[in-house]
């Protein structure tokens, strides 16, 4: 299904740190909503706290996979698991060596990307989240 043709646009926010900029840019309101999708967004951490106080015409939820790669089950991409990345290690570089998938974070996206064909291949935690943003946005109330 098209989001667009229910009127929602996805873009790529690069992190929680830009959102009060890119929320005073859009200005969300009764009739412009925002859902945002975070990584790794469990109660207590900062993330979750930066999120609490931007109004009602703003959803911020997340699933709790340390990167998005980790919400694609291990078999869609030919593997048992996901490695254990140390804490200060970049995630998906790490990921990568730890696969054998090279240096490059690039060819690790080409590999999960590769591997996900339906909603199937996804984590059930990331599926929830999406469908929770897209209902928040998308409310009959909201349409036009």
């Amino acid at each position: 299904h098209d989001l667009r043709v229910e009127g929602v646009v996805v873009e790529y926010l690069e992190g929680l740190d830009n959102l009060p900029e890119r929320l005073a840019e859009f200005g969300p309101g009764p009739k412009r909503r925002v859902g945002v999708l975070a990584d790794h967004l469990v109660e207590g951490s900062k993330e979750s706290r930066m999120t609490q106080q931007l109004g009602p015409h703003v959803m911020v939820t997340g699933h709790p996979f340390i990167d998005v790669w980790q919400a694609v089950k291990p078999s869609s991409v030919g593997i048992e698991e996901w490695p254990e990345v140390p804490y200060g290690e970049d995630w998906k570089t790490g990921i990568c060596r730890r696969l054998g998938w090279g240096d490059d974070p690039k060819e690790g996206w080409r590999r999960v990307y590769a591997g996900v064909h339906t909603y199937r291949d996804l984590e059930s935690d990331l599926i929830g989240a999406v469908e929770r943003l897209v209902d928040f946005v998308t409310e009959p109330h909201m349409q036009y």
